[in-house]
């Protein structure tokens, strides 16, 4: 027998106010047709005023406990992508704890910004396969509305805030690529590619910043990195783009997901899409789709699901999960 971890349950949470593109081309010299041509998106959701990013975690995570039908005290650990935690310390994810009730376990951040939650969930396995815990809730959760330089057109447009939880149990499995679980994972970073995508401020620089991309810079990067992560996971895996199911993509722009699946051979009717709903909400954005696909009847149990993702750092990669 193999020990895999396998998704017990999902869940996402939203805020309550939804942008439209209408709106912010009264606040910025934009309009609904540029940014649909450029990114796909509609529409995004924004924090209100006092909400925080561990707020939107725990109501995540709350409707993934819901969906498992489990306890927070049946949790081992939680761990939260996030670039946008509420403070500079303790983690978000500590807050999560507390605000679940949960006294027991451990919590701790990711930051790997838009490839946070392949990071997480490479790391909640790894805990799982060792033996350091046999549930892990992980989170992707993020108010990056918070970061956006408003007279930055090409940025401000782009990004939504939101959160999407799922939890890895370990269950013994066979050990063959038919197994349901993360069947492999391949994460990646080179630090030169820094200033491509960035936030021109921090606590040890003692300045507060915006958000600053080099967009065609960062989409020609994504598009080759991507289906390059996705290939190498599926070859670990055993697999193929024919045995894929499900492509569940960093949602940043409609053009980089159809450029990937075109290079992985997969068509879009095998790609979970929700950019047009939510925007970019960086390590939030697969889980916020999972959930989403999941909630659609898209992905059922058994289907073969490729999740990829891009960010700064430059940071990438991809899991290849049974669901």
């Amino acid at each position: 027998m193999t020990l895999r971890a396998v998704v017990r349950g999902v869940g996402h949470y939203l805020p309550e106010r939804i942008v439209p593109n209408s709106e912010l081309s009264q606040r910025v010299d934009t309009s609904d047709e540029w940014i649909r041509s450029r990114s796909g998106i509609e529409r995004r959701h924004f924090a209100a005023e006092g909400e925080t990013t561990s707020m939107l975690a725990t109501h995540a995570a709350r409707a993934a406990l819901a969906h498992a039908g489990l306890e927070p005290d049946d949790i081992d650990a939680i761990i939260l992508a996030t670039s946008t935690a509420d403070l500079t310390f303790p983690s978000a994810a500590t807050m999560v704890q507390a605000n679940l009730g949960m006294t027991r376990g451990f919590a701790f951040d990711v930051q790997a910004v838009c490839a946070g939650f392949v990071f997480a969930l490479t790391n909640a396995n790894a805990l799982i396969l060792s033996g350091q815990a046999k549930r892990v809730l992980v989170i992707g959760a993020e108010t990056f509305s918070r970061l956006m330089d408003w007279t930055d057109r090409s940025t401000c447009v782009l990004f939504g805030d939101g959160a999407g939880a799922l939890i890895l149990e370990a269950q013994d499995q066979s050990g063959t690529s038919a197994d349901r679980g993360i069947l492999s994972a391949d994460l990646h970073s080179d630090g030169r590619f820094k200033d491509l995508l960035y936030v021109d401020g921090g606590t040890s620089t003692g300045t507060i910043g915006h958000l600053r991309m080099s967009g065609k810079e960062v989409f020609r990067h994504a598009v080759e990195k991507l289906a390059e992560t996705a290939h190498f996971a599926l070859e670990k895996a055993g697999l193929s783009g024919e045995d894929v199911d499900w492509i569940v993509p960093h949602q940043a722009n409609i053009r980089i997901i159809e450029g990937t699946a075109k290079r992985m051979q997969v068509p879009m009717e095998r790609v979970v899409v929700t950019v047009q709903d939510h925007g970019n909400t960086s390590a939030a954005s697969i889980p916020l789709a999972l959930s989403v696909g999941h909630e659609r009847g898209q992905i059922k149990q058994g289907d073969v699901v490729v999740t990829e993702a891009i960010g700064g750092g430059l940071a990438w990669g991809s899991v290849v999960l049974r669901w």
